[in-house]
């Protein structure tokens, strides 16, 4: 189905949407909508098969989450039918929490019940309500291995799901989730509407989405429209990697920034950068694949509430983690992949906020970076002398 014919509403009063969400949007803080919610809210809230592509920080989550409570259907609950009409799949735990708390705010007082169903806990649901299961949740956000054991269980009736969302869509199906997922649908009615949310849709995603799709309506932005507007990049040179935390000190004796996230391509190396840190006296914090669930949490939580401000972290938060004291993203390593370059980036920034991105680069990852250039039409500059000014 062509874009073209997708109606844009530059307000969220011209979306006719249910009076109580309308409200709790603006209670949450929205003015108006972004780009990607002119476009998206309506045809998700709609019916039908969809993919959307848009910038980290644009508010995609917000568009799927008003886009399923507008779609959410009263009449069954009121017909006694409290079976879970909508999925939401996230590639990490942490993503999927951070989902569920924002669903949550935006849903309230309309009697929607939703379930977060994630690894790494005992039970999965409220604990001060043990015999409460997705059976009578009305919306699940999860992760793909645990959903998919619930509708193994039976405590998600897939024929009764009428949105399938996949966040995150390029990661979900790119990184060992696509049987999973084919799985998942095998559970769901032929008739569920599967919707694609992401900031990259590479070329053998959107070709797998034939396979399971029906005519989706693509609202897609090219690759080099997807480089932040907002956020300033830049690169400093460092001859060897043994050279970079030494270079790390000088930069931050430098600056004055409020939090920053550090990003490191191997869990070892932001284990030992966190301790080089701490051991300077900085107040830092590392997270890692091997932390369990509460550790995970415990660690964004405190740097969430700023009692952290530097987090160093792996690809586990790459995507989706919103806190919007960050300005600055310091790419320890260049990340392999170019596609995680601007959900890295996308850390700060968020939703038209300004931003800064560093990256350090060593002579053999010159190549890296010159493929992120042009593969997002952009550029990234030596850092000037001047970068306090910039960040501040």
């Amino acid at each position: 189905m062509s874009e073209n014919k997708v109606q844009v509403y530059t307000s969220f009063d011209d979306m006719n949407l249910k009076p109580q969400l309308l409200k709790n949007i603006y209670l949450y803080g929205f003015e108006k909508p972004s780009a990607i919610q002119q476009k998206a809210i309506i045809p998700l809230s709609s019916g039908g098969d969809l993919i959307a592509q848009a910038q980290s920080g644009t508010g995609k989550t917000a568009t799927f989450t008003i886009g399923m409570l507008q779609k959410f259907d009263e009449k069954r609950v009121l017909d006694g039918d409290n079976s879970c009409q909508t999925i939401v799949l996230s590639p990490t735990r942490e993503l999927a929490r951070q989902t569920h708390t924002f669903v949550k705010a935006i849903a309230k007082d309309m009697g929607i019940d939703i379930d977060l169903s994630i690894g790494g806990f005992r039970r999965t649901f409220d604990r001060r309500q043990p015999q409460q299961t997705s059976q009578n949740r009305h919306i699940t956000v999860g992760t793909p291995g645990r959903i998919l054991d619930m509708l193994n269980r039976k405590k998600i009736n897939g024929q009764r799901v009428t949105t399938l969302i996949l966040d995150e869509a390029d990661e979900i199906l790119s990184r060992g989730f696509i049987e999973q997922i084919q799985n998942i649908i095998q559970f769901l009615n032929k008739n569920t509407d599967i919707v694609l949310i992401s900031a990259t849709m590479p070329t053998e995603v959107l070709d797998l989405t034939s396979k399971f799709m029906r005519d989706p309506l693509k609202i897609l932005v090219k690759n080099d429209e997807l480089t932040l507007e907002g956020i300033k990049q830049f690169y400093v040179s460092v001859e060897e990697n043994k050279y970079k935390f030494e270079t790390l000190c000088d930069l931050y004796s430098s600056i004055s920034v409020s939090q920053c996230i550090i990003y490191c391509n191997h869990k070892k190396t932001a284990i030992a950068l966190c301790e080089e840190l701490v051991n300077e006296n900085f107040q830092a914090s590392v997270i890692h694949s091997e932390l369990t669930q509460e550790e995970r949490n415990d660690v964004i939580d405190t740097f969430r509430v700023g009692s952290t401000r530097v987090l160093i972290a792996t690809d586990i938060i790459a995507r989706g983690i919103d806190v919007q004291q960050v300005s600055l993203v310091l790419n320890y390593d260049v990340p392999f992949k170019k596609e995680t370059y601007i959900h890295r980036i996308g850390r700060s920034g968020r939703f038209g906020r300004k931003g800064v991105a560093i990256n350090f680069v060593t002579f053999n990852d010159a190549k890296l970076v010159q493929d992120i250039e042009k593969f997002y039409s952009t550029s990234i500059t030596e850092l000037p002398s001047n970068i306090n000014e910039i960040i501040n």
